[in-house]
């Protein structure tokens, strides 16, 4: 004889419970995943469309109004007159400017002090060119650079590089993003007069700089 087993209206009543805690929790599941689905494809259409491009810079013009070099002191006195172009590439985002600083630089050594421009803001698509003076007063530099600058003056070329450091923040709207370092290098080659301590003069018509941030 079989024996014959009942399930009691309890066991019946906790299993329907069970069942419908495990469908509510696949739907919750399945409603939670649907959401951030959505929202992370949102985000990425945004960063995708809106992402910003780096700014553009360019090396106009460079004057070189003094370059004296004291040996066997080796101190150098410079002066340079740049005129520096930037351009915000971005059709809706703007720029704003909160630190930007230039130097010179010959043969990997430091020729000139910091100079500071004011903060700035850069519409989108907007162009500005600026105009900077860089002093070398008293600059302390290495001994080989006067054998280098000998060299220089056989060819008949001075390569100068131009180191542009600062922050900048991003506007889109009314959102404005947090600060980013960013930096561009302007490599330009210059006629080197007979003595070092005669004047060159350099016309440059946009003379790319490479930006990254």
């Amino acid at each position: 004889m079989s024996r014959i087993t009942e399930k009691s209206p309890k066991d019946c009543a906790t299993k329907q419970s069970l069942t419908k805690f495990n469908k509510l929790n696949k739907k919750l599941l399945i409603y939670l995943s649907t959401f951030f689905l959505t929202l992370l494809s949102f985000i990425f259409l945004v960063w995708l469309i809106l992402h910003p491009t780096k700014p553009q810079f360019s090396l106009k013009q460079a004057d070189i109004n003094q370059l004296n070099l004291s040996r066997p002191s080796n101190i150098l006195n410079s002066s340079i007159h740049l005129t520096i172009q930037s351009n915000n590439p971005n059709k809706r985002v703007g720029i704003y400017y909160d630190e930007f600083l230039i130097h010179a630089s010959y043969k990997g050594q430091i020729i000139t002090q910091d100079t500071f421009l004011p903060p700035f803001y850069e519409d989108h698509e907007e162009t500005t060119i600026q105009s900077v003076i860089l002093i070398g007063n008293q600059q302390f530099v290495g001994p080989s650079l006067g054998y280098q600058v000998i060299n220089d003056q056989r060819t008949g070329k001075l390569g100068l590089n131009f180191r542009i450091l600062g922050k900048l923040r991003w506007k889109l709207g009314n959102w404005v993003s947090g600060k980013h370092d960013f930096s561009a290098n302007c490599v330009t080659v210059i006629p080197f007069g007979d003595r070092f301590s005669s004047p060159f003069m350099s016309s440059i018509q946009g003379t790319e700089c490479s930006a990254t941030i």
